[in-house]
C-alpha cells in the first residue's frame, strides 16, 4: 500500500506549516508547498496528493501556479483534487502540471455524458472522489432512488473508472471498504482517518491501494519515514475480522 502526503493549497501557500525536525528541534518551518513536496520527496514518497482548496470553492483550478511550482521541483505523479468539475476543468490541471485528477461523486454520478467526457480527458488517470458517510448519499438531490456506495462503484467501474478516492471513512467503515477493494477492479484509495500508525496498518489489511494523510503528517501524528517502513512488513494472509476492527475503533 502507498502512503500518499497530502497538500492542503489555499492562495498559493501550504494551509498547514511544515516543520520536518520539529519533533528534535531541527530543519526549518515552511509554509511553500513546493519545498514540503521536495521534502517528502526525498523520504520516499512516490506520489503526491494535492487540494486545491480555492479551486473547490471556485468551480475550477485556482492553485495553478502552485502546482506548477510542485511539478517543477518533484518528479513524481501529482494528483490533483479541488475544483475537478468537469472536462475543462481537468485540462486547465493537467496544463499546470498535474498528472492525476480527483471528480467529485456528485459531479459525475447522474451525468454519463459528464463522466464519459472526464474519461476522454483523463483516462486511467482520473479518479472520483466519494464521501464514506452515509447520510451525505442521502442528502444528495437523486432524480430517483438512492443509489448504495456498492451500486455506485460499479456503475463507476462498468464506465471505465479505474480508481476511487473515499474520504470521511472510520476504522468501523474498513470491513465494507475491504470487501469492495478485493471484490470490484477499481483501485481504492482512502484519504484521512489514520491518526496512528495501527489505523494506518488496518487500512493496508483491508486491501486498499493507497492512503491519504495531511495534517496527521504534518503534526507527527503518524511519522512518515516509520510508516513506510511498517507499510513493507507482510500483512495478515486473511483480512481482519469485524471483531478485530471493533476492537480499533473502541480504542
Amino acid at each position: 500500500m502507498l502512503l500518499v502526503p497530502s497538500l492542503d493549497l489555499k492562495t498559493g501557500r501550504s494551509r498547514l506549516v511544515f516543520w520536518p525536525g520539529a519533533a528534535s528541534g531541527t530543519g526549518n518551518p515552511t509554509d511553500r508547498p513546493e519545498q514540503i513536496a521536495r521534502t517528502f520527496v526525498e523520504l520516499g514518497a512516490t506520489m503526491l496528493h494535492l487540494v486545491d482548496l480555492d479551486g473547490a470553492v471556485q468551480g475550477s483550478p485556482a492553485n495553478t501556479d502552485a502546482i506548477q511550482r510542485i511539478s517543477r521541483a518533484v518528479a513524481v505523479p501529482l494528483q490533483v483534487a479541488g475544483g475537478m468539475d468537469g472536462p475543462e476543468q481537468i485540462e486547465l490541471a493537467f496544463a499546470a502540471g498535474a498528472t492525476r485528477v480527483v471528480v467529485p461523486l456528485w459531479a459525475v454520478a447522474e451525468s454519463v455524458d459528464t463522466l464519459r467526457a472526464c474519461l476522454r480527458v483523463a483516462g486511467d488517470w482520473l479518479a472520483v472522489g466519494m464521501d464514506a458517510r452515509p447520510e451525505r448519499l442521502r442528502e444528495y438531490p437523486w432524480h430517483g432512488p438512492v443509489p448504495s456506495f456498492e451500486a455506485l462503484l460499479e456503475m463507476l467501474a462498468t464506465e471505465g473508472v479505474r480508481r476511487v478516492v473515499i474520504s470521511h471513512w472510520t476504522v468501523d467503515d474498513l470491513p465494507r471498504i475491504s470487501v469492495m477493494a478485493r471484490g470490484i477492479d477499481v483501485e481504492i484509495q482512502l484519504a484521512g482517518g489514520a491518526t496512528d500508525l495501527e489505523t494506518v496498518l488496518a487500512t493496508r489489511d483491508a486491501g486498499v491501494h493507497a492512503l491519504i494523510l495531511g495534517e496527521t503528517l504534518f503534526t507527527g501524528a503518524v511519522d512518515y519515514s516509520a510508516a513506510t517502513r511498517s507499510l513493507t512488513q507482510l500483512a495478515p494472509a486473511a483480512p481482519l475480522t469485524q471483531a478485530e476492527y471493533q476492537r480499533m475503533a473502541n480504542g
